[in-house]
């Protein structure tokens, strides 16, 4: 009995691993890490879209904004806090991403701003869409809903969902 537990843990473990990287793309001398997205509530406009770029070329490349096929516009926005206020404010001329480095967009900072949302996002979904480099050129990606307190992809199937519920 232990055998078949052992390799049911190893198969489920290798699913989840191979889940997590699932979203990963390549485009020339970028690659684009896990993009994913919080689910939102009823009659939310607005979603945040997160994920990793990183150059490895000799040449910087600008991510200037993409497509959500949820969404009527995607744009780039950073969070700041300013004395004590959180701003949050459109990225003017695009997101340039340097040689050999990795640009993070994550909740809290840089993020990509799904605006004009057809329906609420749920978790477990999956939204097709685009970035779009100024060398690259449209990449294809794949967004992953998380729950709605998720800070992180991977997050959304092992927190428990009530913790979502208690947020203000």
């Amino acid at each position: 009995m232990r055998i078949p537990t052992l390799v049911l843990l190893t198969c489920l473990s290798s699913l989840l691993a191979g889940a997590a990287i699932a979203g990963d793309v390549t485009a020339g001398a970028l690659k684009i890490g896990q993009p994913w997205s919080r689910a939102t509530p009823n009659g939310a406009k607005v979603a945040g879209g997160y994920l990793s770029v990183t150059n490895t070329g000799a040449e910087p490349d600008t991510l200037t904004g993409g497509t959500f096929d949820e969404a009527g516009s995607v744009e780039i926005h950073s969070m700041s806090m300013e004395g004590g206020v959180m701003k949050m404010a459109p990225v003017e001329n695009g997101l340039v991403v340097k040689p050999g480095e990795t640009v993070t967009l994550k909740p809290g900072g840089l993020h990509l701003m799904f605006l004009g949302l057809k329906d609420p996002l749920k978790k477990g979904q999956t939204v097709k869409g685009t970035l779009t480099f100024a060398k690259a050129g449209s990449v294809p990606v794949t967004f992953t809903v998380e729950s709605l307190a998720a800070k992180a992809p991977g997050q959304g199937g092992m927190e428990m969902e009530h913790g979502a519920s208690h947020q203000h």
